[in-house]
């Protein structure tokens, strides 16, 4: 008997700081920020810049910075400047502007030492730094509300005004500030806020179409060619717009589930693994939300949960739940209800979270109700429901 081979190719691809090649439907963006700091690679002693980048979380705001600092750099090095890109995680380092700077001098020294320097001398240490060595550097201060919050105005007005000190020497220093809302820096004075809102690039949530093209993406580089399903991207890109267009989300959803299906030495990614791993991030059924039901409803959620677990796919029609309520039905030697009344169920069923409808247009037959269980295991459900119809009918 052959060894059992995992699914993952190269799981590492699913990490959180792992910086793909391409950025799937971050193109514009990505062009954009080049554009920016086009003059680094032109004329880089004679002007700085500073961009901001906002969206929400899971829109790509890191990764978009660190694809553009991994090419910018390497572009850089290609032409002989000396060009060096930063960043920095404000949150890690508390929103403390000394921690940050101390960081960014180590980077260029990292014998540096860690006291005895307050974050002014800092700053005017790394200038000197980057002086000394010819450099210009772009430092990204990603989850920059946590600085604003932390230091205010004083400090983000330093950063920002920091050339104006350095008249008629050479332009080293530029800036780019990640953050997840505008309003993040409402708290800062009219002054230092002119300095930072020129360029902004917004990033607007994710489609379900462009989560599903992520997620294709990242399956063909982490996991073994045909060891995940269609309908297995499809529900993940489908739990991951509900997280507000999260790729993030979608992205881990997946390498759990992955590791789901090796543990049971499954050898396909299926929704069920899925719906596993969504469970044990964000804790969905509630079992007195089953109590509540009523008998029908009960049934109806069944033999939903049964028509999931045996056909392994991410959605499925109301026409299809109705045979599998019919057979429950039949299983508890009771009379089906009738199609008005299932629908009521169904809503039932959707209002408290065990399922999802939506409603589509299917040609030629007009407009069809298609039924998703994204975050309930269809095993663990049809368990807790027999154990509640096995109490009830007792």
């Amino acid at each position: 008997m052959k060894p059992y081979q995992s699914v993952f190719r190269d799981e590492t691809k699913l990490d959180i700081n792992y910086v793909p090649y391409k950025l799937p439907h971050r193109d514009r963006e990505l062009r954009l920020l080049t554009e920016f700091f086009s003059f680094a690679l032109q004329s880089p002693e004679k002007m700085a810049q500073r961009v901001m980048i906002t969206g929400d979380v899971g829109t790509g705001k890191t990764v978009l910075s660190q694809r553009f600092g991994a090419d910018i750099t390497r572009e850089a090095s290609k032409r002989g400047i000396n060009l060096r890109y930063v960043h920095v995680n404000c949150r890690e380092y508390r929103g403390s502007l000394f921690l940050i700077l101390q960081h960014a001098v180590s980077v260029f020294h990292p014998n540096f030492p860690r006291r005895g320097y307050s974050a002014e001398e800092l700053l005017r240490i790394l200038v000197q730094m980057l002086d000394e060595e010819n450099v210009h550097v772009i430092l990204t201060l990603d989850e920059f509300g946590s600085l604003v919050e932390k230091e205010g105005s004083e400090a983000v007005y330093k950063l920002t005004r920091l050339q104006e000190t350095r008249q008629n020497k050479p332009q080293r220093f530029s800036l780019i500030c990640v953050l997840r809302n505008l309003k993040e820096i409402e708290r800062l004075d009219a002054s230092t806020r002119s300095t930072l809102q020129t360029n902004i690039i917004s990033l607007e949530k994710y489609s379900r179409q462009q989560l599903i093209d992520i997620l294709n993406d990242r399956v063909s580089l982490a996991f073994n060619p045909s060891t995940v399903t269609e309908d297995t991207i499809d529900l993940t890109a489908e739990l991951a717009f509900s997280e507000n267009g999260n790729a993030r989300f979608g992205i881990e959803l997946l390498w759990r589930a992955g590791k789901y299906t090796d543990a049971d030495e499954l050898g396909t990614v299926s929704p069920e693994c899925v719906r596993k791993a969504v469970s044990s991030i964000v804790p969905a059924m509630r079992k007195t939300d089953l109590a509540s039901l009523n008998f029908h409803e009960k049934l109806l959620a069944l033999g939903t949960a049964r028509l999931f677990k045996e056909s392994q796919k991410s959605q499925v029609s109301l026409a299809e739940a109705e045979q599998a309520y019919a057979v429950v039905c039949e299983e508890f030697n009771v009379q089906p209800h009738s199609h008005t009344q299932l629908w009521k169920y169904l809503q039932t069923l959707s209002a408290v979270g065990i399922i999802e409808t939506e409603v589509s247009t299917v040609a030629p037959r007009g407009r069809s109700t298609l039924i998703r269980l994204p975050r309930i295991p269809a095993r663990e459900l049809e368990r807790e429901l027999c154990a509640l119809l096995e109490k009830q009918g007792a």
